[in-house]
């Protein structure tokens, strides 16, 4: 079958490999019909997350039809149409009868941190989605059975990022009327202000500096600030008359990038060699500058500008994924301003039959988020457009062949 495969950091090919068979009686094999490119699977190929194993599918989102299931498997047959969920749980844990799903204490072979599909060995080294089958562990937990309402491209959207997204404006806690600041405009973050709107939100400030994301962040009733023409925390502060927001979100993560130019770039012009050794500190295997697959130059600035722009008592969800390797927070800031802070990998067991059935009621349309769809033959052209964030490339989904 075809697959996106990564050889190395920079280095990601469309191979020939076999097809997954069962391992286990509570595997399932599933055909692939969609697939997507995740700004986490841009961390990987550009270094910022570490551990990847030569070989390793990528992809951690899919949607396809069952063609086989372990003798432990009782909720599915071959021919369902399934959604799968990115995380790993058995569904059996502490863990996951709590809800704690991405911490579950089983599905990671290699230890007891979260298991991905399309991962680094310490998320239990899973092949991926961006293929034409995938073997799916722990499969009665794992998959969804998909109402024939919901079509592939509103299906791929419900299998990381808007639970993701969800999830994050779940764990800031929005309540009706707060005024919330979310930084970062990729799918995830467009999820985030979705679904804080969906929550009762007043008033979403959306913050980054791509004119598109930015367009589609005001298209779902977002104000925008972009980081290149403005000071955002100074303008936050005067959109909220001094005070800051009540919630923030940073749907950013580790490959954050510094401002270049407006009155903010001004401000922290003497900071770029020190954000490069924190590059180099986090990830020191990170691709070289230059050309694609470049990490961003300034890894904690979302965190940062997220707690400056907090008013006293805020609350911050972080949902931007930081590798163990990062170890700095603006901790004296934070807490001086007696934040609350939340943050974690998602639960998708948990959000995802939840958001199924908002899509499939109409509450809610995932598609509006889906910029292009491409072959995965076509993927590594798609993943270098994705990971230079050209103007209009928000989401892809990748067709596998037929």
């Amino acid at each position: 079958m075809k697959a996106i495969v990564f050889h190395g950091i920079g280095d990601i090919r469309v191979d020939d490999v076999p097809e997954p068979q069962i391992q286990q009686p509570t595997d399932a094999i599933v055909r692939l019909t969609a697939s997507a490119i995740c700004g986490t699977d841009l961390h990987m190929v550009r270094g910022t997350v570490p551990g990847m194993k030569p070989g390793r599918i990528l992809g951690h989102e899919g949607v396809g039809t069952v063609e086989e299931v372990g003798s432990a498997v009782t909720n599915f047959v071959p021919g369902d149409r399934v959604l799968l969920l990115s995380t790993v749980a058995c569904g059996f844990c502490s863990y996951c009868r709590a809800g704690y799903y991405s911490q579950c204490d089983h599905a990671n072979p290699n230890g007891k941190g979260t298991a991905f599909f399309g991962g680094p060995e310490s998320a239990g080294g899973l092949d991926g989605m961006q293929a034409e089958f995938v073997r799916v562990p722990f499969a009665s937990v794992g998959m969804l059975k998909l109402p024939a309402g919901i079509d592939d491209e509103q299906a791929i959207l419900l299998s990381d990022i808007f639970p993701t997204g969800y999830f994050g404006a779940d764990i800031a806690r929005i309540h009706p009327g707060h005024t919330v600041a979310v930084f970062g405009c990729g799918p995830v973050g467009q999820f985030a202000i979705a679904s804080a709107l969906h929550m009762g939100a007043g008033r979403v400030i959306a913050v980054d500096t791509i004119e598109s994301r930015l367009a589609m962040a005001r298209d779902q009733g977002a104000e925008t600030i972009s980081f290149n023409s403005v000071d955002p925390i100074e303008r936050i502060q005067e959109l909220t008359g001094g005070i800051g927001v009540d919630r923030a979100i940073d749907a950013v993560g580790i490959d954050a990038t510094a401002p270049h130019s407006g009155p903010r770039a001004d401000k922290e012009a003497g900071k770029l060699d020190e954000r490069l050794d924190e590059v180099r500190e986090i990830a020191p295997e990170a691709h070289p500058q230059g050309g694609n697959w470049v990490p961003g130059d300034a890894p904690f600035e979302a965190l940062e500008w997220a707690v400056s722009a907090l008013a006293k008592a805020g609350e911050l969800a972080i949902i931007g994924v930081y590798p163990e390797t990062a170890a700095r927070f603006p901790i004296g800031k934070a807490m001086m301003k007696n934040l609350t802070l939340r943050m974690g990998n998602c639960n998708h067991r948990k959000y995802a039959p939840k958001l199924i059935e908002l899509v499939r009621a109409g509450a809610l349309d995932p598609r509006k988020i889906l910029s292009q769809i491409e072959p995965l033959t076509g993927a590594i052209d798609a993943y270098k457009s994705f990971d230079e964030r050209r103007p209009g490339w928000v989401k892809v989904e990748l067709i596998p062949a037929a």
